[in-house]
């Protein structure tokens, strides 16, 4: 018998919860009972989900009495915690962290992509890919599938809502600094004029780019470079796929920007490449270079799609397309993916 299974939003104050409410608030009506759920220095506020006020719940055990899925947007330590026990208790988790995205027994899920693996989740989790990936994956997942892909070479340039609110209000402060100066004429200048207010980056990220988000791992590389890597191999079924990727943060509020050199199995063709890009769902083909139209953070953010430009093939390479790829880094990025998973499952209650 066919039922709307019960919802929990676990982190629904934070940035990306804020957003998954918002999404909720949008899309097709599928759930009953929505529990918002934070820490408890949240619980007791209150949010608006589907024109309603409702009252925030301290996180605790018995906030997952008789709910059926919960999308997490919590830090990695508190899911690596709560989503088992949630689990224990019969609730289908989708995790927005990283700490379930390489084990082997969660299905990590683009639902354009990989809709069947949300399917089979022995740990009762799905987890949600990291947003840089997200940015891009959807776009290159419906060319893989027409010309089969053989290697990735991406740059990132990543919005700084990326790092949370402590990296939008660090780019925020540091543009009130540097407006209406003349800083950025000389070495050091800016970073005199920043100061040690560098939040969450190692670097000034007003009138600058810094070549680094995450943390370090194993020759020289980040763990933000890697998680591009790791995370396309798994949700495309290609463990070794060959991917290199520079992140770069960028002074962008919100939506990440990529370029991608991707190499493929056969020779490949603009027209081609336009029309599976232009015909893929959820992504849109925005590329006019001429008429100077291609995506750009700016006109992007706040919506839901992979925005896609500069199509070009390969100069040296018949087989390899060049792209200029955006996406909102917390819509796509994550609430919206989190959402789409979290429909897959209610799907397999309501009978839809």
């Amino acid at each position: 018998m066919s039922r709307k299974p019960t919802l929990a939003v676990v982190g629904a104050t934070g940035a990306v919860g804020t957003v998954m409410l918002q999404i909720l608030s949008q899309h097709a009506d599928i759930w009953g009972e929505i529990r918002l759920v934070a820490s408890p220095r949240s619980a007791g506020r209150k949010a608006t989900v589907r024109g309603e006020e409702t009252e925030v719940l301290a996180l605790g055990e018995d906030v997952f009495d008789g709910v059926d899925v919960a999308m997490f947007d919590v830090p990695e330590e508190v899911s690596a915690q709560w989503a088992p026990i949630a689990a224990s208790k019969g609730v289908v988790v989708v995790d927005n962290s990283a700490a379930f995205r390489m084990d082997p027994d969660v299905p990590l899920v683009v639902p354009e992509v990989n809709p069947h693996a949300a399917r089979v989740r022995p740990r009762g989790i799905v987890a949600n890919p990291n947003c840089t990936t997200l940015s891009m994956i959807v776009a290159i997942g419906a060319l893989h599938a027409e010309f089969g892909l053989r290697e990735l070479i991406v740059s990132s340039y990543q919005a700084v809502s990326g790092a949370g609110r402590d990296g939008v209000e660090t780019l925020r402060r540091q543009m009130q600094l540097v407006a209406g100066s003349e800083l950025g004429t000389s070495p050091g200048d800016v970073r005199r004029a920043v100061g040690d207010d560098t939040g969450p980056f190692p670097e000034p990220v007003a009138l600058n780019v810094v070549p680094w988000a995450g943390t370090l791992r194993d020759e020289g590389w980040s763990s933000e470079e890697m998680k591009v890597r790791d995370e396309s191999r798994k949700i495309l079924g290609l463990p070794d796929l060959k991917v290199a990727a520079t992140c770069v943060r960028v002074p962008v509020v919100t939506t990440h920007s990529l370029t991608v050199h991707a190499r493929f199995e056969d020779e490949v063709t603009v027209a081609r490449a336009r029309e599976i890009i232009a015909t893929a769902p959820g992504v849109v083909l925005f590329d006019n270079p001429a008429a100077g139209e291609f995506p750009t953070p700016a006109d992007v953010v706040g919506t839901d799609p992979t925005w896609v430009g500069r199509v070009r093939r390969s100069l040296d390479d018949p087989t390899a397309l060049e792209l200029f790829v955006c996406g909102d880094n917390l819509r796509k990025g994550a609430a919206l993916n989190t959402a789409q998973i979290a429909e897959l499952v209610a799907a397999e209650f309501t009978g839809r």
